[in-house]
């Protein structure tokens, strides 16, 4: 069976807050994992209203102490924004806390804008050209420590906690591949270089301690629900949200509407139903047409859906519908 997965933003909804938003994240963690989810993952973003996972590695520790066994990890940590040492430190800890359940899923992009970026990185030299050393030297920290090595992470070294890179270009796919690491590609947000980076990913992967075959996971947005016309509205959430984004707005997350076509331009409709390609909308049936043509079409080792609804109830009743989706996608081999 294909395991499926979660990636989650801690959605800060209008008239909420962000305590709120970490409250349905973790009865959403806690359902996933009754529902047989295999990983639970959240992506550093900053200076954005309407996301509250600034602070993911707090939050990985949040989600992992409110559940059981699924794995939680980063999907992903912004390497550029950090210093190496600091996130090997950080899920070294987390690694301590939750044996055997914790992912590093890296990017280099930096999750923000321009302004925002410096204001994380201040005095730091280096910018997400240097994530190839960045990686190196983060995972110089968490294996064995060499007798006369000068710096160290404590905990961290001799941990191995499991490394991702995730990307949405060729770059990512590219240095998984001569690493030997898995790759996740964000296409539930960036769908132009999928195929590509997929074919480059596979065919350069070179065997490493971490990973012998190559496996790649590709991320969907997923809204499901007792009928297409109520998926179709409850996706209006992430359509208006997409919107905004292209307006330079970043505010909390709206309730769903009834008609979208009010709200956008022809323009803006072709611009967010293209970053939102990979998405699979519908009833349970609809979405397991969609998301088996998705599988069929990538050969995805995993996939990874975001959940993203203004009401949580909603989202919760989605995750129930896709588990049966995924089960049924299972057995039809």
């Amino acid at each position: 069976m294909i395991p499926f997965s979660i990636l989650d933003l801690a959605p800060i909804r209008q008239g909420g807050d962000a305590a709120q938003a970490f409250a349905n994240m973790c009865t959403q963690a806690r359902h996933a994992e009754q529902l047989g989810y295999h990983r639970y993952w959240l992506a550093e973003h900053h200076n954005m209203s309407g996301i509250g996972s600034s602070a993911t590695s707090v939050l990985i520790g949040h989600v992992a102490g409110a559940t059981q066994r699924i794995r939680v990890g980063s999907g992903g940590i912004m390497l550029p924004n950090h210093a190496p040492l600091v996130i090997a430190e950080q899920f070294g800890t987390l690694e301590s806390l939750y044996p055997g359940r914790i992912d590093l899923g890296l990017g280099r992009a930096p999750g923000t804008d321009r302004r925002t970026a410096y204001a994380l990185r201040r005095d730091r030299l280096g910018d997400d050209q240097d994530f190839p050393r960045d990686v190196a030297e983060l995972q110089a920290y968490l294996r064995a420590a060499e007798p006369e090595q000068p710096v160290r992470a404590v905990p961290g070294a001799g941990l191995n906690v499991p490394i991702w890179l995730l990307g949405s270009s060729l770059f990512s796919a590219q240095l998984a591949a001569i690493l030997g690491l898995p790759y996740a590609f964000a296409s539930h947000f960036a769908p132009d270089y999928l195929t590509e980076a997929l074919t480059q990913y596979r065919r350069g992967f070179r065997p490493s301690e971490q990973l012998q075959e190559p496996y790649a996971m590709v991320g969907v947005n997923v809204v499901t629900a007792a009928s297409d016309d109520e998926a179709r509205r409850l996706f209006t959430s992430t359509q208006v949200a997409s919107v905004d984004m292209l307006r330079g707005l970043r505010e909390p997350m709206g309730p769903a509407i009834d008609d979208i076509e009010p709200y956008w331009t022809a323009e803006e409709k072709r611009a967010v139903e293209h970053k939102l390609k990979y998405s699979c909308v519908g009833s349970a049936d609809s979405v397991r047409q969609q998301l088996g043509a998705l599988i069929r079409e990538t050969a995805a080792d995993e996939i990874m859906t975001t959940v993203r609804f203004f009401d949580a109830e909603a989202g919760l009743r989605s995750l129930e519908i896709l588990a049966r989706v995924r089960d049924e996608i299972a057995s039809d081999g």
